[in-house]
């Protein structure tokens, strides 16, 4: 039954008013705009619409290309799709004509698109992935035009397809991972069978498109939901057996009192989402620490077991998680920049239960962790110890952090005095002999055996003596 809504004035407001004008222009032209996808379900949720996304019935392509250029740059994308961006007033607008698609071979791209301007809005918004990105609204008459209930799912927080055609795209599998994570959303079961039949169909994606999703997934406020919508339709074990891994390691309870790996590592990212909110962090210093999250325990599996005293203990299992983390990366299809922060970031999680934080040790943990910071990596500590509901949230190594503070090594490691111009201002020659003591020297510095180009030099003088006698 289509739900029609005639009660949303307050939704015009919402948009920017050269939204409204070129709807107006469109309608003087004997067109007829609505606003599609994800500006609707926006509004729904009582916040802007961020991406304008306007279906334009009743014109011909060429028509529409003539009059967006009225308005401000545009760029035609993929004809056959009948998409034009817009450029106007510093706001990007996609303009497409309603469409209809038919699959034709495997894989994200395999449809045929056929343009049509005067298809009925039913059947185009038959072609949507989920119910809450089908609504319709003219913002000219403040219509709403519902035809899959995506409103009622929105208010139930559940994530549903529209029609049967969803199987036939296997991104639609990743698009419900970071829609759930975005939106505080569970996967309806008919909808998350959908997914299962289609978790074969991954491996025919490009990895752009991979990665893609799971950036979203990284900076969404909810990544449990998004995790769990995975296991849900039995994807976890057929894409990423590295976090399926997690949901059968039981964990000691007197320090995991949530329950096993798998629900830990939930409230692990659900409490990084909210650290990286509260630090404000950059886009990329985000996807570290929420990956890193992810990740943290995936040594637990393989190192976990029952002691003669009825303890569950998982020895070393920072250091057993490099492998499953590589794994798990390239099957998402991260950067390698990424894996660059998450390894050591994962080796050294758990480095602040080894004892109390001397210069030394910050020393030598700020080195380990490069590219990563000693800042970062208090923030993954602090959201491991608080993902462990009902116990309340802590920050364990903030001791850690503030004597990296004092030393200056919170945000990078210790910088090396010996050097290349130094050992060559006293007369030695560039060569091996040369690096030798360029990292001989910094590990005693790391050790706090000098502090300063005066200490450092008699360290030198000391160093080559022993060399002589050696």
């Amino acid at each position: 039954m289509m739900q029609t809504s005639f009660q949303k004035p307050q939704w015009t407001e919402k948009l920017p008013s050269i939204v409204l004008k070129l709807c107006q222009t469109i309608a003087q032209q004997g067109g007829k705009a609505w606003l599609v996808g994800g500006s609707v379900r926006d509004l729904c949720r009582q916040q802007d619409a961020k991406d304008i996304d306007l279906e334009i019935y009743g014109l011909e392509a060429t028509t529409l290309l003539q009059l967006a250029q009225t308005f401000g740059h545009t760029e035609e994308v993929g004809k056959h799709f009948g998409v034009i961006k817009l450029w106007t007033q510093g706001i990007e607008i996609d303009l497409a004509l309603p469409r209809t698609e038919t699959k034709v071979a495997t894989g994200h791209r395999g449809f045929d698109i056929t343009s049509n301007p005067h298809l009925s809005t039913k059947i185009a918004s038959s072609r949507r992935d989920f119910t809450i990105n089908a609504m319709m609204f003219d913002p000219l008459n403040s219509e709403l035009l519902d035809f899959h209930h995506g409103q009622d799912d929105l208010e139930n927080n559940t994530l549903r397809h529209v029609s049967a055609a969803f199987s036939e795209d296997p991104l639609r599998v990743l698009r419900a991972m970071q829609f759930a994570a975005r939106f505080k959303l569970t996967l309806a079961p008919e909808t998350a069978q959908l997914c299962a039949s289609l978790s074969t169909e991954i491996t025919t994606l490009p990895d752009s498109r991979i990665w893609c999703e799971w950036q979203k997934w990284a900076h969404a406020p909810y990544p449990s939901f998004g995790l769990q919508a995975l296991k849900d339709s039995a994807c976890l074990s057929l894409l990423y057996p590295e976090l399926q891994a997690l949901t059968t390691c039981p964990q000691d309870p007197r320090w995991h009192p949530e329950g096993d790996a798998w629900i830990h590592t939930l409230q692990v990212c659900d409490q990084a989402a909210l650290v990286s909110e509260r630090e404000s962090l950059n886009h990329e210093t985000c996807e570290h620490l929420m990956f890193a999250a992810l990740c943290h325990d995936l040594g637990k599996p393989s190192t976990s077991f029952t002691d003669e005293h009825g303890n569950i203990r998982s020895p070393n299992h920072s250091e057993a998680g490099f492998e499953p983390t590589a794994s798990f990366l390239s099957h998402i299809a991260a950067p390698k920049r990424i894996a660059q922060y998450i390894h050591p970031l994962v080796h050294d999680h758990i480095t602040h239960l080894c004892g109390e934080p001397t210069s030394r040790a910050i020393r030598r943990l700020a080195h380990r962790l490069e590219p990563a910071s000693i800042e970062l990596w208090e923030m993954l500590v602090e959201a491991d110890a608080s993902g462990r509901a009902p116990s309340p949230p802590s920050r364990p190594a903030l001791n850690w952090l503030k004597k990296a503070q004092e030393l200056s090594n919170q945000k990078k490691k210790t910088p090396a005095i010996v050097n290349g111009q130094m050992l060559m201002r006293i007369g030695m020659d560039a060569g091996k002999n040369m690096g030798v003591c360029i990292k001989a020297a910094y590990e005693a510095q790391l050790d706090g055996a000098f502090e300063d180009e005066i200490s450092a030099n008699q360290w030198l003088k000391n160093y080559f003596e022993t060399q002589e006698n050696t």
